[in-house]
């Protein structure tokens, strides 16, 4: 009886950890998370650099929180649509990227992408970063 107890704990200690290491993981705990599906597709619109930031938000938001990287975009929608805004650093050029938008070079590139359908509205090059990364003052041109 007492193996027939441990058997069968045993089984529920290995079926437990099973279950935690093959359950789907679609979420990485942060409200960004979404725009990470995003990354192959802004990589390749800017071609080389840095991975520095990622973050999702709406266009209504990004033109109050960074006007001049949606004056930059040069769009009409001024909707609720979601963005993905991905971040890298390097040396871009106008012929380095894809959809350039901003100035003609600079070290930092912002792609733009729509979300969930990962469609580039454009890449805005900066001359720097103004701020910290790791928190939404990427965003602050």
């Amino acid at each position: 009886m007492a193996r027939l107890v441990l058997g069968m704990a045993c089984c529920i200690l290995v079926a437990g950890a099973l279950a935690g290491c093959t359950s789907a993981r679609t979420n990485l705990g942060t409200s960004d998370s979404a725009c990470y599906l995003a990354l192959p597709a802004a990589n390749k619109a800017v071609g080389h650099g840095r991975l520095v930031s990622v973050h999702l938000v709406t266009l209504k938001s990004l033109k109050r929180v960074a006007p001049a990287l949606f004056k930059a975009l040069d769009t009409n929608e001024r909707t609720s649509q979601r963005v993905c805004a991905v971040a890298f650093s390097g040396t871009f050029t106008r012929e380095s990227v894809h959809k350039p938008r901003g100035r003609p070079s600079g070290g930092l590139a912002v792609a733009i992408l729509t979300n969930p359908s990962n469609i580039l509205i454009g890449t805005v090059i900066f001359r720097h970063a103004q701020g910290q990364f790791g928190s939404r003052s990427i965003l602050r041109f």
